[in-house]
Formats: structure tokens, C-alpha cells, sequence
């Protein structure tokens, strides 16, 4: 094929379950989705199966963005190759001394902090040392490096971990072991690179995250680039909500973390703008977690990291609280009562109720066994609903409940919601934020299923379920911007700053961040520079973002910070106040619109069954095609499409957009 024949966009999400695909084509309008079975120990395998079942060959395709949770799930699963680390002498312990902060206050049983992923053994205490502020105090001489090289040669590892004391300040150290290490060991992360804040432990911690990553990343990005060669065309989601092009993945394959859920998030925040909603909530359910954020007035929740087994990573993200409780999360019944999850039916053998030998009952056998799933046809013409092999599974609980399986499905439910309205509250009552007056945006697998009965149990009055949306995170990876984002410690007080010194130290940090973008040829004309400061009283430890402008301009930035801290915490004083770090995100706004992905028709007759709500068993419930909702209906209903199923419990309704969203509210008493 020519040039000309490769017109398809592609965007793809690899769950713990299944990897999602949206493919479009530009100058005709056309979208095709499809869902395959993801492939852990195969996911370029699984993302090439994924291009067939949307009926293209890989030599159409112009350009694939794609989000992964396998860097999390590696993290989350220490299934990690060993690292070195290479820090300050006297600060070799950082990772295994950590925080005063126990794991759980309470339980003396379980150590009361993670092992540290660097064993003793592996640690470097380096000759060198460098004050706050970057003054070189003690230089790092050729005899000391070469002593390095003899020592890391002797453990054998592929990767380094470099962490200088306060190189955020001054990286000249950490670059110097940089180009003497290159051909010494395959990879090696930088602490000035991954994270050049303060916090001597969570930057070491984020840097060996990296280092361990690298391998991983590697490998993985070089099998793709090989089996799909699209040169620029290849890109990765990151965790702060765009796309980033690979070779600046190769760096700092952190920035994949959590880019799964931060893709939906992407596409939440068009979707809010478009609808002009100032609060939503993201509810991601797919098959093996569920995710939710928050956005606020177009802009989704920032966050400087979070913790990743039990252990801190740090780096700006989009600030998205996930739990372990999706399709296939396993219901256990312990002296406690009813649990789901964490443990995960996966993809392989999946839930009992998709016929592929599961055995342990899963939140979508519930919602199978109370008639939400159709038994008829199969999911995307792949995957069939075995009820008799739902009903097995869920069995032994219901027997020693001693309830029926009707009523035990509807427990598992109401426990599933429990867990997730904990979720949203985790999100929003934390940030000052009242979640009954925001909208909920369902989407994933099993968010529109549940959407109506969470949106019950926490008091929310309206529910929007996007168009597509099954593969709604894959939507998000194509019509995100192109965008990278550097964060760099400033540490300066308002009150007589150095405005040449910092406005400086501002241009170095943007210009960092223009440059995987620069790199990937987008005119600097096209790209757009967004900056905030994180800001805090002299006596505090936490920072707050505040919109920064440029020129810097002090008093204006002390009275937005006063106003933020008033909103947020309702006080503000007239203490010392610092710019503690700024943060640059670099973007070229995305050019891909899809204003009405298109709903894959289901191949059968849409017939009523007997579905099962709260307080109304055996309902014989109207099935309806969702491609063919053009007025408003009335629960009890079921809206199917290929992919999906919005379920409507009675008192509720659901009335189309134009954009092919639906909108559900409870019914007017």
C-alpha cells in the first residue's frame, strides 16, 4: 500500500480484561469499535488483533495512540527487573528509612512500611555533594565515577537508578555520571529528569520506579515500533492526559502509569466542555478496576503523585482514584459479609458467566443473573453469556446466605455500589466538593450498568452516558492534545524575590518541556505554554496550584493564592507565602474531532426479559436498541448497543442527545 492508503486514526486502551480499539477516518466520517481479550504476557500481540477486529490491516493505519496500565501493573505486582541506585554518601538508606508513616496504624502483624526495591547490596554511596541551593560543596572527581563503574559492573544490572542529593537544585553531577554511564549499563534514570522537586525519598523513589521501568519499556516499545513502524504516527498516553511521542517514553516510561484511566479522563473533560457541565465525575467501571475524577470547570484534578505498592511515586498526573472492584472482580463472602474484589477474574478465564471456564462468581455474573446482560447474543459478536454457569457461581454464596439467587445478585450489586460511592466520595467531600450537585459521566464496560444506581445511592440527579461508551479511554488517546509536562522546584519567597533570577529559571523549565514536542517537528508557533505555581505559607508542607502569567508578576500571584486557599480551606492569612515548584505543560491542541462516534447495530430482535431492580424482582423490562433511541424512555428499560448496556431502573429516565449521548434522571414524582 501507498502513503495514500494509510488514512485510519487509531486509538486503543489495554485493561486488565480487554484492550478497546476506536478507529476513524478523517474524510469520510466512519468509525469502527471493537473489544479483544487483552494479552499480558503479549499486549503488542493483543493491540494487533485489536486492529483486525476493526476489519484494517496495520499498513492503513497513518497513526496509533495508545494507554497502558502495564508499567502500573508491573509496579503494583513487583514483577520488576532488580535496579541499582546511585545516591549522596550518607543517603544510600533513603528508600529503606522512608517515612515515619505506618502502612495501617493499627496493625502490628504487617510490616509497617513496603520493602525497599532496592536491597542494600545494590546501593552506592557516591563521593559528592551538592547544598540546597545547588552550590557545589563537594565535587564528583574521575576517580570516584571510575570507582562507580568497577562496582555497578560487579552487580550485573541493566539499570541505574541516579538520585543525588538536591540535584533538582543543580543537576551538573547527575549529567556527568549520565554520559559516563551510557555504555557502562543499558539503562540509566536521572532524578533531575523523572522528578527534580524536593523530597529527597519520593524523588529516589520515583527515580528507581523508573529505572525499573525502563527495561520493561523498552522492550515493549521496541517490539511495537518494529511490528507497527509508523515513525512519528507512534504514540503513548501519558498518566497527565495527553500523548507523548515514544522516544521521550523510552526516557521516562513512568509517565505510562496510570495512562489508561487518564485517557478517559481526556475524553471526559471535551465532554463536559461541550455540555458546559462546571462539576463532573468520571466513573470508569471496567473489568478490572474502577476509576473516577473529578473536573472542574472544564479542567480535570491535578496531582503531584501517588502511591503505587504501597510505595510513593511522584510526578504531576491527572488525579484519578482507582479500587479494585470492576466486572470481573471476584465476590467473596468472609465474617464481614459480602466483598468484591480486589482479585480479578481477568480476562483469562473471565468471568463464570462468558462460558470460558470461570468458577468464582463475579459482579458481571450478578448483573447477568439479574436479565441487565442479554443471553441471546454475544458481546461484539465474541463473547456469549453462559447464565446457567452464573448461576453456579453464585450459588454457594446465595446458599449460605440462605437467599435466593435473585436476591444475592442484588447484594452483590449493592455492595459493588457501597464501594464505589466510597470512591467518589474519596474525590470529591476530600477536595471541599459537594459530589450531589455534579454530574456523573459513565462509561467503561460497566459504568452505564450501574451508573443509575450509584447515581441513587450518593444523591447524584443526573447520569450522561457518552457515545462509544465502552471504548470511551480508547476515544480519549486520539482526540487528546500532544502535550508534555515538566514540574522543577523553585523554593523562593514572595516577599523579596529575585524576579531576573526566577523569571530565568521559568524560561530553562519551558524550554524543557518544548522540547520532546520540538523534537517530534511541531512548529513552536502551533504549541500552547500553560503554567501554574504550587504555592504554600512559609510554615506549611503541601503545596496548592495556582494559575501562573507571565511576566511574573508577585503580588498578583500572592493575591490568587490567598484566594485559592480561602476557596479551598475557607482561611487565608497574611503569613510569608513561597512558590514552592512551578509546573509547564506544553501542548499542541488535538485537531481529531469525533462528534458522533458511530453505535455498532446488535445482530438480533430486541425482545422484553425479566430483569430484576430494588423492591421490583422479575420485571419483564423493555429492550431497546440504543442506535434507535430517538425520544425519551422510561424505566424499567435496557439500552443495548454492541458493546454496551445502559441499564434504567424504574424511576429513572433516559432522553438522547444530539451528540449521541444519553442523559438519565430520576422521574418526577
Amino acid at each position: 500500500m501507498t502513503a495514500l492508503d494509510q488514512i485510519w486514526e487509531i486509538g486503543t486502551d489495554i485493561g486488565g480484561t480487554f484492550t478497546d480499539i476506536i478507529a476513524i477516518r478523517r474524510d469520510i466520517g466512519e468509525t469502527r469499535i471493537a473489544k479483544v481479550p487483552s494479552r499480558p504476557h503479549a499486549p503488542v500481540q493483543a493491540m494487533l488483533e485489536a486492529i483486525e477486529a476493526v476489519g484494517l490491516q496495520k499498513s492503513e493505519v497513518c497513526r496509533f495512540i495508545h494507554g497502558t496500565t502495564r508499567i502500573t501493573n508491573a509496579i503494583v505486582e513487583e514483577r520488576l527487573p532488580q535496579v541499582a541506585l546511585v545516591a549522596t554518601r550518607g543517603f544510600e538508606d533513603v528508600l529503606e528509612i522512608g517515612r515515619y508513616r505506618r502502612r495501617d496504624l493499627y496493625r502490628l502483624d504487617i510490616a509497617p512500611k513496603a520493602r525497599s526495591l532496592v536491597p542494600r547490596d545494590f546501593c552506592f554511596g557516591l563521593n559528592e555533594r551538592l547544598d540546597h541551593d545547588g552550590t557545589v560543596i563537594a565535587a564528583l572527581d574521575e576517580a570516584e565515577i571510575e570507582r562507580l563503574i568497577v562496582w555497578l559492573k560487579a552487580t550485573g544490572v541493566q539499570s541505574v537508578a541516579v538520585a543525588l542529593l538536591h540535584a533538582y537544585a543543580n543537576p551538573l553531577h547527575e549529567k556527568m555520571l549520565g554520559e559516563r554511564l551510557k555504555g557502562v549499563v543499558p539503562h540509566v534514570s536521572l532524578s533531575h529528569e523523572v522528578n527534580p522537586e524536593a523530597r529527597e525519598f519520593e524523588r529516589t523513589s520515583s527515580t528507581v520506579f523508573n529505572a525499573a521501568a525502563m527495561p520493561i519499556a523498552v522492550e515493549y516499545l521496541s517490539e511495537l515500533e518494529e511490528r507497527l513502524p509508523l515513525g512519528a504516527g507512534l504514540q503513548v498516553f501519558h498518566s497527565a492526559g495527553a500523548m507523548i511521542p515514544i522516544a521521550a517514553v523510552k526516557r521516562r516510561p513512568l509517565v505510562m502509569a496510570m495512562s489508561g484511566p487518564a485517557a478517559g479522563v481526556s475524553a471526559s473533560v471535551s465532554i463536559a466542555r461541550q455540555l458546559d457541565k462546571s462539576r463532573v465525575l468520571t466513573f470508569d467501571m471496567g473489568g478490572t478496576t474502577t476509576d473516577v475524577c473529578l473536573i472542574v470547570d472544564g479542567q480535570a484534578e491535578m496531582t503531584d503523585g501517588k502511591m503505587l505498592g504501597d510505595r510513593p511515586l511522584r510526578q504531576p498526573m491527572l488525579a484519578v482514584h482507582s479500587i479494585g472492584a470492576g466486572g470481573g472482580s471476584i465476590v467473596r463472602l468472609g465474617s464481614g459479609g459480602l466483598s468484591v474484589g480486589p482479585e480479578s477474574a481477568g480476562s483469562e478465564p473471565g468471568p463464570a458467566s462468558y462460558g470460558r471456564g470461570g468458577t468464582q462468581p463475579t459482579i458481571t455474573d450478578a448483573n447477568a443473573l439479574l436479565g441487565y446482560l442479554n443471553p441471546v447474543t454475544k458481546l461484539g459478536d465474541r463473547i456469549g453469556i453462559d447464565l446457567e454457569a452464573a448461576a453456579r457461581a453464585v450459588q454457594p454464596i446465595a446458599d449460605r446466605l440462605g437467599m435466593s439467587l435473585n436476591e444475592t445478585a442484588l447484594g452483590i450489586i449493592k455492595v459493588a455500589n457501597a464501594t464505589m460511592a466510597r470512591a467518589l466520595r474519596r474525590v470529591t467531600v476530600e477536595r471541599g466538593i459537594d459530589g450531589r450537585d455534579c454530574t456523573l459521566l459513565a462509561f467503561g464496560g460497566g459504568g452505564p450498568m450501574h451508573a443509575a444506581g450509584l447515581a441513587e445511592l450518593y444523591g447524584i440527579t443526573e447520569v450522561v452516558v457518552p457515545a462509544a461508551s465502552s471504548a470511551f479511554s480508547a476515544l480519549g488517546c486520539l482526540t487528546a492534545d500532544f502535550s508534555f509536562l515538566q514540574q522543577q522546584t523553585l523554593r523562593v519567597a514572595i516577599d523579596g524575590i529575585d524576579l531576573a533570577k526566577v523569571s530565568a529559571r521559568i524560561d530553562a523549565t519551558v524550554e524543557l518541556a518544548l522540547e520532546p514536542l520540538v523534537a517530534n517537528a511541531i512548529p513552536r508557533s502551533s504549541i500552547k505554554v500553560e503554567l501554574v505555581a504550587l504555592m504554600r505559607y512559609a510554615a506549611q508542607n503541601d503545596a496548592i496550584p495556582v494559575r501562573l502569567t507571565l511576566p511574573l508578576d508577585p503580588a498578583f500571584l500572592q493575591q490568587e493564592f490567598l484566594k485559592k486557599h480561602r476557596e479551598l480551606f475557607g482561611y487565608a492569612t497574611s503569613e510569608p507565602c513561597v512558590i514552592e515548584s512551578i509546573r509547564v505543560q506544553t501542548r499542541q491542541p488535538s485537531t481529531t474531532e469525533v462528534k458522533r462516534p458511530g453505535i455498532d447495530a446488535r445482530r438480533t430482535e430486541f425482545v422484553p426479559r425479566s430483569c430484576s431492580f430494588d423492591n421490583a424482582h422479575n420485571m419483564m423490562t423493555d429492550v431497546i436498541d440504543r442506535g434507535a433511541v430517538s425520544a425519551e424512555v422510561t424505566g424499567p428499560a435496557i439500552i443495548e448497543d454492541a458493546w454496551s448496556t445502559v441499564v434504567v431502573p424504574p424511576g429513572w429516565q433516559a432522553v438522547p442527545g444530539a451528540s449521541g449521548n444519553l442523559f438519565l434522571t430520576r422521574v418526577a414524582s
